[in-house]
C-alpha cells in the first residue's frame, strides 16, 4: 500500500523542494503544485472559479500518481492548501475545497524562513505571512487530518520530515489508506 503525504503551508517555505527531496530519498515520485502553474499561466489575480479549478486539478494529479508510487506519494500542496489560499484571496473557502480525498499525513511547513519573492508570490510582508500561516494551521484541524509541524533551516526540515515518514505505522490489511474514506 501507498501512503500519501501532502506538504502544506505558506508559500516560500520549501515544499516544491522537500516534497522533491522527499520522493528521491524514499526512492518515489511526488506531484508538484498545479496552482504555481496556473498563476504562471494566467496571472495571481484569482477569483472562487479559478480556486476551484486549481483544487480539482491538484485532486486528480494525485490521484492519477498514486497507483505509480512506491510506498509514499509525496505531493507539493492538495486542495486543503488552496482552502487556505481561498481564504486569503477570497475571504471564503468554498466547501468542494473541503470535499476531495485527503491524504494520509501533512507536513506542515512552518513560515520560519526567510520569504523569496518571485513573480507569483503575494504574501511576503510579516504580518500577512503570520495571518496566512495561522489560516494554513487552523485549515488542517477543521479538516481534522493527521499532521506534524516542520521547522527550521532546510536540513533540518528535511530531517524532521524523513524522521515523521518513518515513523508512520505501516498500514494494516484492515485498515488500508483509501484516500477517499471521510475523517471524522
Amino acid at each position: 500500500m501507498t501512503l500519501s503525504v501532502v506538504l502544506h503551508g505558506v508559500e516560500s517555505t520549501g515544499k516544491s523542494v522537500l516534497a522533491q527531496r522527499l520522493a528521491a530519498h524514499f526512492g518515489t515520485i511526488w506531484v508538484p503544485e498545479y496552482g504555481r502553474t496556473h498563476a504562471e499561466t494566467h496571472g495571481v489575480d484569482m477569483d472562487e472559479a479559478d480556486l476551484l479549478l486549481i483544487g480539482r486539478t491538484q485532486a486528480a494529479m494525485i490521484a492519477a500518481a498514486l497507483p505509480r508510487a512506491d510506498r509514499f506519494l509525496f505531493a507539493d500542496t492538495d486542495s486543503l492548501m488552496t482552502a487556505a489560499w481561498a481564504e486569503m484571496m477570497i475571504g471564503h473557502v468554498p466547501a468542494e475545497l473541503f470535499g476531495y480525498p485527503r491524504a494520509d499525513f501533512y507536513l506542515l511547513m512552518e513560515a520560519d524562513v526567510a520569504w523569496v519573492a518571485d513573480a507569483v508570490r503575494l504574501y511576503g510582508d510579516d504580518p500577512t505571512r503570520t495571518r496566512f500561516a495561522a489560516i494554513s494551521r487552523a485549515v488542517l484541524e477543521q479538516a481534522g487530518v493527521r499532521h506534524i509541524a516542520i521547522g527550521g533551516d532546510w536540513e533540518a526540515r528535511f530531517a524532521q520530515a524523513v524522521a515523521a515518514i518513518e515513523a508512520l505505522e505501516p498500514p494494516t490489511a484492515s485498515q488500508g489508506f483509501d484516500l477517499r474514506r471521510e475523517t471524522e
